[in-house]
């Protein structure tokens, strides 16, 4: 069997050093070749059927061609739908995605966004509302390292200072929807607001119950439960309602997954949406194209969201963007207008 052809081997036919070599097939971080040396370089590779290592090139460029990607549940269509422009952009550009869970322990993506830095990938986007307090502390600084390694960084979600991010106007986007809501006559209503420590979900929350505030709608406090941002969290949000003497009109899950996890909980209980209770959400994810009755929810671009975060990431090193994407809101059968008698 033939030896494999070496940059050594290279070097000697292209009467070069082999760091000459190295720098004409592997790039380099912050040094050239001539033209010249560089064509003579390639000329050599080629009659000696020479393949570079990746590893090596990577070494020598100071990153290798993967765009990481950090999501906190990949089985959440909202996620899946990011991934997919993620996956999109970075082909576009050349690239391969390495795609990372947190399993909904926002503590680990500041650990994710380290192991890629580590493993010198290009970029890295990190999709997901932030949390409140020392985990987003630890992200800013894991993010802030990256770039200055070199790496591009884009967050989608609520934006960290001196990072790129693509926005969601969540507070707005669950105003319109309490509007949209007084609009068709429903004045009783709870909230799924799912966990306390999610920005995207206080912000959901906070818009949703401040508009209603401002048109003398208010909520009780044990009308506003907490629980986890999951299908799991919503149906056991509506199986507390369900259980109280008094059912609202309508139920606002922050999510569509809480939304569906609630819708799952009447059901089984006995009660019809709308009949019984109306519901909504936020996201306007795939599977409600399955769900009957259509759920009433708050459209999010979510591929989108992937595709410019992806851009952002891949711009200039001294790219400072933040892109706010609004929401549209989406009445569906779920929340039918109630009778003005």
């Amino acid at each position: 069997m033939a030896a494999r052809t070496t940059l050594s081997d290279v070097a000697r036919e292209a009467g070069v050093s082999l760091a000459t070599a190295s720098r004409a097939i592997n790039g380099s971080a912050n040094r050239s070749v001539r033209p010249e040396l560089a064509a003579r370089v390639l000329a050599a590779a080629e009659k000696l059927s020479y393949s570079p290592d990746a590893n090596a090139q990577a070494m020598a460029r100071g990153h290798t061609t993967t765009l990481g990607l950090i999501v906190h549940d990949i089985a959440d269509p909202y996620f899946s739908a990011i991934a997919a422009g993620v996956v999109r952009s970075a082909t576009e550009a050349g690239l391969q995605v390495t795609l990372t869970t947190t399993q909904n322990d926002a503590g680990r993506e500041a650990e994710l966004v380290d192991l890629m830095r580590r493993q010198r990938a290009r970029a890295v986007v990190v999709a997901g509302g932030r949390e409140i307090g020392e985990h987003g502390a630890l992200l800013g600084d894991a993010v802030t390292a990256f770039r200055q390694e070199g790496g591009g960084v884009a967050v989608i979600g609520q934006p960290i200072d001196g990072i790129s991010a693509v926005a969601v106007n969540n507070t707005q986007g669950s105003a319109d929807l309490a509007a949209a809501l007084l609009d068709l006559g429903y004045r009783d209503m709870a909230v799924i607001g799912g966990p306390t420590d999610r920005l995207t979900a206080r912000d959901r929350r906070t818009g949703f119950l401040e508009a209603l505030a401002a048109q003398g709608v208010e909520i009780a406090a044990e009308d506003v439960l907490t629980c986890a941002f999951t299908w799991e969290g919503g149906y056991q949000a509506m199986t507390t309602l369900l259980e109280r003497d008094h059912l609202p009109e309508l139920v606002f899950a922050t999510n569509d997954v809480m939304a569906l996890g609630a819708l799952a909980a009447a059901r089984e209980a006995g009660k019809s949406v709308p009949r019984d209770v109306a519901l909504a959400g936020f996201g306007d994810t795939a599977p409600l194209r399955d769900v009957t009755p259509g759920l009433t929810t708050v459209r999010i671009p979510m591929e989108y969201l992937g595709t410019k975060a992806t851009d952002l990431a891949l711009a200039a090193p001294d790219t400072r963007e933040v892109v706010t994407v609004p929401c549209e809101v989406i009445v569906r059968d779920s929340t039918p207008a109630r009778s003005s008698s």
